[in-house]
């Protein structure tokens, strides 16, 4: 396939918009603030999060127990895209599910909550290693911010009409509001699929092998496996961004999990919440290329840090917040880096990924991610409990737990300025000639 073909970059960014309804209707809104209120009904607090951030974790772990291993299969049988379709109805499809859990049952609604989002997160790995087939080095900045900018507009989009119908559900013929929430779970997973057909339609595999054999492909993807892993720890450039990204990446993906459940927890309305989100999806779309556009002037290593110092005071910040004010500028804030430090970690690592092993090597990348996953809200639940434990309020036990998201940016802060790009590079190539 050529290279920043613009039919082919447009294709592929459109998946950003098509799951990342998910992202924003499921995970961030009316998942947490409908398990709160519906299917975790009754249930303290502290509780309530704890079950939330556990679910969040066990998908995390799952994709990253089997995201390596599916990225070097995709890479030996050449069949990202077929992976990513997948990937992509199982997610769809569950989401949609959720239309039908009664009031209460929490384990049901958890089990397909976690089945879906392994379905947004395992097609993602196919997705991020695309972007080496559609878009060149000098591209990769602004082909995946416009990915993470066209998937903020669509999901605010999503979202805006979503709210919409949860306000004033009486006129979209619901009989209650629960009933308008089950329903964008359906939503969701219509949109999901439709909008990925210019994708499908658009982006084509890389060159690759193309074993046809299923037993030789799953041998030889295990072979390349062990041999990345081993490459992966002489590599050291790559090994040391992995490790930064897991930890700053850990903070950006537990705010973005947790924040409903956090503003709920203070006692913020619903509304609010809900109007919070859309600031960010909003301001997420120009900043997102604004972001690109800024890692080419002053380098994409300097620019993601400077995101991940706005997040730890984001996160400082957010441990005292007391009104509805301050939870709208912080969403603004967050939507100003959100997507920047989203879209040039995934095109940093692409530039020293080596040729034709993408997918393998952003297995490893979104495994960091998916692990990320599960430490963050976990510790962010952990805290909370612990506080509470040794005798302080619960409103005291939140905001520590929140607070102590800003370790996470300070340690992947520290690593990150220590990653050189340029050697990262030579040692890419001295893989490529082996």
């Amino acid at each position: 396939m050529t290279l920043d073909n613009k039919r082919s970059i447009f294709g592929w960014a459109m998946y950003d918009w098509a799951n990342s309804v998910y992202a924003t209707t499921v995970m961030a809104v009316f998942f947490p603030l409908f398990f709160n209120d519906f299917w975790s009904f009754g249930a303290d607090t502290n509780i309530t999060t704890a079950r939330l951030g556990i679910a969040n974790s066990v998908a995390g772990i799952i994709v990253a127990l089997i995201a390596p291993l599916l990225g070097a299969i995709a890479d030996k049988a050449a069949s990202r895209v077929k992976f990513l379709i997948g990937f992509l109805f199982l997610g769809a499809l569950m989401s949609m599910s959720l239309f039908m859990v009664s009031k209460g049952n929490w384990v049901a609604a958890t089990a397909l909550y976690v089945v879906a989002t392994i379905g947004f997160s395992g097609g993602n790995i196919f997705y991020d290693a695309l972007i080496t087939g559609v878009a060149s080095p000098q591209k990769m900045n602004f082909v995946s911010s416009f990915g993470f900018s066209l998937g903020y507009l669509g999901g605010g989009i999503l979202l805006i009409i979503n709210a919409v119908m949860y306000k004033n559900y009486y006129h979209f013929g619901f009989a209650t509001a629960e009933d308008a929430v089950q329903f964008f779970f359906l939503m969701v997973g219509i949109w999901w699929i439709v909008f990925s057909i210019p994708l499908l339609l658009w982006v084509k595999e890389p060159d690759g092998s193309k074993e046809k054999s299923e037993r030789k492909v799953i041998v030889a993807g295990l072979k390349q496996l062990k041999t990345t892993l081993t490459e992966i720890r002489n590599i050291k450039t790559i090994g040391l961004f992995l490790l930064a990204y897991w930890i700053y990446i850990d903070g950006v993906d537990t705010i973005i999990r947790m924040a409903i459940d956090y503003g709920l927890s203070i006692g913020l309305v619903k509304r609010d919440l809900i109007a919070a989100l859309i600031i960010t999806q909003f301001v997420g779309f120009p900043f997102a290329i604004i972001f690109g556009w800024l890692g080419n002037k002053v380098g994409t290593k300097r620019t993601i840090l400077i995101s991940v110092f706005v997040y730890f005071v984001i996160s400082i910040w957010g441990a005292f917040m007391q009104s509805e004010r301050e939870f709208y500028i912080m969403a603004f804030s967050i939507g100003i880096v959100q997507g920047g430090i989203q879209a040039l970690s995934r095109s940093y690592f692409a530039k020293m990924v080596p040729t034709g092993r993408s997918a393998e090597y952003f297995g490893f990348y979104n495994m960091i991610g998916k692990f990320a996953a599960v430490l963050g809200p976990v510790f962010v639940g952990a805290v909370g409990l612990l506080v509470r434990y040794l005798g302080y309020s619960s409103d005291t036990a939140t905001r520590t737990g929140i607070g102590s998201i800003s370790i996470f940016f300070i340690v992947g802060g520290v690593l990150l300025y220590f990653v050189d790009e340029n050697k990262g590079k030579l040692e890419a190539k001295r893989i490529d000639r082996r």
